[in-house]
């Protein structure tokens, strides 16, 4: 039998592991909100341990051991080795009534409608969440007005932006004298503790950062209109992005699996851009950024985007990332068959294998054994696959459907119930 990590690698290099490996919660891509997961832990009658927010921003939870082990899981967010002790959290309560907890940095403030205001440093509004809501928005734009004349003061821009502010772990921690040499020491002892891949998330983002600076609408139009200004603060980004990746594989490069990037650059229909756009401002540097993991470090590139790229997939596997993550297969020209016959021997389909807008929410149990079925006998022959669900789980999940969709996998794995 393999290790998990052996699946997970077997998987990405096409070689066919022994069993389609499984992830949750190895990124905030692919993971599980608070609610869900409460929900899931009552399920499963565990009163033990903690609903830990580490991804504040969308609400995610992160899997605790009992629950990785339960499933199966093969990939673990080297993230969950920060913030291990219990005064590193508080008790809050979800809007469902659920207890749970938040990063001890993380004091939202509570409004009188019960929507939720998160403020930065300075006392800037940062995001809100509605009173029902399941996840913080962006309400700060540093750009919205236009491109500053110099990039002096560019890091504190990108600090009011909420993904920056609120980041999830091992980030949370960067602004610590001593970050890399805890980084690369966390690292290595979670290596030594499971036979898991390890997975970091750095972000990365080119087109979504002119989103968060800009709103979306702007950066859309500056593609066209103002290709000098795109240009100037992608160069700006980039060596931000590059200065990142060098201490990143520094670090943990001979220690860690998988670094993930980050760059949602599709919508249901298409992808937001031409893809001339495309290969002139992203394609080039998302290559200097996957060429420079390859060469100074093992690590693999993960890509995460949502959305319809089946356009983009030749230029995405031409810049070099190894898997492409969440696999929105709900989206135009995103048909499982077509993307496995087309690129399943140059990308891995790290997702894909469950819907998460029609299936695991609204189905029942059975809908969702036989559609996670069909989705392994496409994607896993050959290897180029780690099931996951196309993003993450929601609130709305019903925690039986959760374990239809596991137990499936484990059928398709011959893996005795």
């Amino acid at each position: 039998m393999m290790t998990h990590r052996e699946r997970i690698l077997a998987a990405i290099e096409h070689r066919q592991p022994d069993r389609v490996p499984i992830d949750l919660g190895a990124t905030p891509s692919s993971g599980i909100s608070a609610m869900a997961y409460g929900h899931l832990k009552q399920h499963l009658g565990i009163a033990s341990g903690h609903t830990r927010i580490y991804d504040v921003v969308q609400q995610l939870a992160q899997p605790e051991d009992v629950i990785l082990d339960h499933f199966n899981i093969a990939v673990l967010d080297v993230g969950r080795s920060f913030n291990e002790r219990d005064k590193d959290w508080y008790d809050i309560q979800l809007a469902d009534g659920q207890s749970a907890q938040y990063p001890a940095w993380f004091r939202p403030e509570k409004q009188p409608d019960g929507s939720w205001i998160a403020r930065g440093p300075d006392g800037d509004d940062l995001a809100h969440m509605p009173a029902e809501g399941w996840f913080f928005d962006q309400t700060c734009f540093p750009y919205l007005g236009g491109y500053p004349s110099d990039y002096s003061k560019f890091p504190a821009a990108m600090s009011k932006i909420l993904w920056a502010a609120f980041v999830h772990s091992p980030w949370d921690h960067a602004g610590e004298a001593d970050f890399w040499e805890q980084l690369r020491a966390r690292a290595l002892k979670l290596r030594e503790s499971t036979d898991r891949a390890l997975m970091i998330v750095c972000g990365c983002n080119l087109f979504e950062w002119g989103a968060f600076l800009r709103r979306m609408d702007n950066f859309l139009m500056d593609l066209l209109t103002e290709p000098d200004d795109v240009n100037r603060l992608l160069d700006e980004l980039m060596k931000i992005h590059m200065a990142t990746l060098e201490k990143v594989c520094d670090a943990v490069g001979d220690v860690i699996d998988i670094l993930r990037f980050g760059d949602d650059l599709g919508m249901d229909s298409g992808p937001f851009m031409r893809l001339d756009i495309y290969r002139k401002f992203f394609q080039p540097r998302h290559t200097q950024l996957c060429a420079y993991v390859h060469q100074h470090s093992q690590m693999k590139t993960f890509l995460h985007s949502c959305g319809s790229i089946y356009a983009l997939l030749p230029g995405l596997i031409e810049a070099g990332f190894d898997v492409i993550n969440p696999v929105q297969t709900v989206c135009r020209d995103m048909e499982p068959e077509r993307l496995k016959q087309e690129f399943g021997n140059d990308i891995c389909f790290w997702g894909g294998g469950c819907d998460t807008r029609q299936v695991i929410n609204r189905g029942t149990p059975e809908e969702v054994r036989r559609h996670v079925l069909e989705r392994c006998e496409i994607f896993a022959p050959g290897g180029g696959f780690v099931f996951n669900t196309v993003h993450n789980i929601l609130p709305e999940v019903p925690p039986q459907n959760i374990v239809a969709m596991i137990e499936a996998v484990e059928e398709f794995n011959g893996v005795p119930s």
